[in-house]
Order: structure tokens, then sequence, then C-alpha cells
């Protein structure tokens, strides 16, 4: 952006890039005084802002030493609202999901199953700056570019507000000019398989671009737990022992093209696809010692076995205008997503008494579910950046949800009946 310069006269404009040819271009501003009683101030005032829309220049076609540039983008940048984390280049997570990436982001925490939680609260879950139906462990971390961290989300992202803030994940999509791609593969210690391709394709106006990926899941964990209640009468001990092993598998597509009018008007259209099944198994051995002499133990052995399955559909379409000031900009959004599961849980429990083998019942309890979820946001935003520390934001947004869940409990008699 060139500024201050006299709106009378012919300017010679010349660009010089490494590699490129160079160019020069006769540029002045369409000024034209009133005259008479013809006083346009606003004509005048437009042609005092002059856009020199693209500008393409040509490579220079000559044979240079050989360069070799190592460069990359840092770690964690800092908005005037956000935290940026880039991830694309995490090899920890590499395989894995969404939540082994936010284990490696400061300021999110992490429990054993998988929650996650910030500032002690559960964030809201974004992505592409639009809300999700999808989960964290059902976004594969290959296909994720950055992680926003938005603490204090103005009513831009939601106007409900929310004490836990946003976590906001973009996904990767190439802009390169020409044809690109790759393809990966991943193998770990437990032989969980691993896979995805890439392609990108920009041709004049047009940005066409796909993403695949492929993971197993095998996750095994145990844990032991031992615990003294002294205050209580009769004082009790209890050691329980846990042991839980979860696979599965899951797939997510997404596509899309990106279609340039001019250098600052930009239509974007994008699918997500994607699906999986997952079996998780727990078997659980609790001993309790009352420390009384009349009855001085019971015990447990619970095992559980679950499965669950999920499918979703989204697709987004967009328009972006750039305005002359940089950071100034307009957009549309429309935003769909639909998804649908179910899942199963068997629960059994033996209960034992003092002495050990005696046996007093079994509880076989069976747990089904079905939930289908669909999101529909239209959204419209204007940015205006004042400095480089305020900014002006203004838009409209509407959004329907409706969600249908059904929970079914059942327990399970000893001729396998279902009540």
């Amino acid at each position: 952006r060139l500024e201050n310069i006299p709106v009378f006269g012919q300017y010679k404009l010349k660009i010089d890039v490494i590699g490129y040819k160079s160019i020069e271009q006769t540029i002045g501003f369409d000024v034209k005084m009133p005259t008479g009683n013809n006083s346009d101030m606003g004509a005048l005032l437009s042609a005092l802002d002059k856009d020199l829309g693209n500008i393409k220049i040509d490579i220079a076609e000559k044979t240079l030493e050989n360069v070799t540039v190592n460069a990359g983008t840092t770690g964690l940048k800092l908005g005037i609202d956000r935290k940026v984390f880039n991830v694309d280049k995490n090899i920890v997570s590499a395989g894995g999901t969404a939540v082994d990436v936010m284990r490696n982001v400061p300021s999110i925490n992490v429990d054993l199953d998988g929650n996650v939680t910030m500032r002690n609260n559960s964030p809201q879950l974004f992505v592409d700056g639009r809300p999700t139906v999808l989960s964290l462990d059902q976004i594969p971390a290959d296909a994720i570019e950055s992680v926003e961290i938005i603490t204090n989300p103005s009513a831009k992202f939601d106007a409900s507000g929310g004490t836990a803030g946003i976590l906001n994940i973009i996904l990767k999509k190439n802009k390169r000019v020409g044809y690109s791609g790759n393809i990966r593969s991943s193998i770990d210690s437990r032989a969980r398989l691993g896979g995805g391709a890439d392609i990108n394709v920009r041709q004049n106006k047009l940005n066409v671009f796909g993403s695949l990926n492929y993971n197993m899941r095998k996750s095994i964990s145990a844990g032991l737990t031992e615990r003294t209640t002294l205050i209580a009468t009769p004082q009790t001990y209890l050691k329980q022992e846990d042991s839980s092993i979860s696979k599965g598998e899951f797939m997510f597509f997404r596509g899309g093209f990106d279609y340039f009018i001019d250098n600052r008007n930009t239509v974007s259209v994008s699918v997500n696809k994607g699906g999986g099944k997952f079996s998780p198994t727990n078997d659980s051995h609790s001993t309790i010692d009352s420390l009384y002499t009349i009855r001085k133990q019971s015990q447990n052995d619970r095992f559980s076995n679950s499965t669950s399955q999920f499918d979703f559909t989204g697709i987004t379409a967009s328009f972006k205008h750039l305005f002359p000031k940089a950071g100034e900009e307009w957009s549309i959004d429309l935003t769909q997503n639909n998804s649908s599961s179910e899942n199963s849980n068997q629960i059994k429990t033996a209960y034992y008494s003092d002495p050990l083998s005696s046996f007093v019942k079994v509880q076989d309890q069976l747990q089904t579910g079905t939930g289908n979820n669909t999101n529909l946001v239209i959204q419209t935003d204007y940015v205006k950046p004042i400095n480089d520390r305020v900014k002006v934001e203004a838009g409209v947004r509407g959004q329907w949800r409706t969600v249908d869940n059904k929970n079914n409990f059942y327990l399970v008699t000893s001729t396998g009946n279902v009540n």
C-alpha cells in the first residue's frame, strides 16, 4: 500500500523480484476538478484511492546457482484476541486424533478419558471458525494445521458467550500454484495402521483440494487405587484394579474448491465426510476390607463391553471480500453439519461376601442409545482494523439446531431376558 503520493501527474511503477522479469507500468489518478456548479466531491474522493489489481510478472529463464533456504514458522503466534499454535509438523501426535494434539498444547488439560478442559471448564469446539457437531476424537491429527485458543470470544463466534472460551481447529488447505500432493502411512509398536493422501490443483482462478485420512485406534491402560477411610465407623480399606483395551478405526475426508473472482473477492465451498467404530472393554476388580471383626471383606468384579459408531457430513459455502486496507474484510458463510451415532454398553457385576467364595448375586445391565444432530449456521461479518491493537467487528448470525437423543436402560436376567 503506497500512501502520501501527489494526485496530479503520471508515475512509473517498477517491480523487481529475484527470479522474475522486471516490469514497468505507468499509473496516475483520474482526478477531474469540478467545473461550474458541479461539486461532486464523492467522485473526487473515490478517485484518490486507486486499486492496481493483480499485476502478473513472468519468470526469468536464467540458470542460477543452487540456493538452499531453511525456514519454518514459529510454534506460537499471539493475536489481538487469541493464541495460535501451529501443530502441522508435530510428529508426536501424527497418526492420532485431535485429542492427542491437545495434549501438547499449553493451557489445555486432557484427562485419561480424553476430556478436554480450559480454565477448569469445557470449551466450545469450532472447526475453521464455525461450530461443529464433531468431537475431538473424530478429527484426525494429520488434518489439523493449527489450534486457536480464544479465551474471551466476541459475539462474532457466539452471542450466548461462555466462560471457558473456544477451541478453534484450523484444517489444512494447500493454496500453492500448480499441482501438488502427498501420500503418507504409519505403523506403531501396537500394529496400529494409519495413512492418508492430499492433493491440490490451482490453475488461474480455481483452487481444488482434497484430503483423505484413515486411522486405527488401540489403547491399553491399567490402574490401581488404594484408599483407607479412617474417620468412618467401621474403618474401611479399598483396593481397586482396573484394566481396559479400546480398539477402533475411522476415516475422514475433506474436499472443496476456491474460486478467485478477482484479487479481492473469493467464493469457497468445502465438504467434510467421515465415520468410525470403536469397541472399548473394561475389567475392574474391587476388594473392600471393613477392618471389622464381624464382616471383614467383600468384593465385586465388573466387566463392561461397549461398541459405538458414528457418521457425519458437513458442508460450508462462503464469500469473502477484501478491502484495500489490510485486514478489512466482509464475509458471508453458510454452514450445515449433520451427525448420527449408535452405542451399546453391557456391564456385568458379580458380588461376593466374606468368605470371598460366598457368591451373592450378578447384576447384568444393558444400555443402548442413538443420536441425531443437525446444526445450521448463517453468518455475515465485517471487520475493520483501527490500528495494531484495536479493531471493529460487526455482523449478524442465525443458528438452527436440532438434537434427538434416545437412551434405553435394561436389566438382563439369568435366562437372557431383557427387562
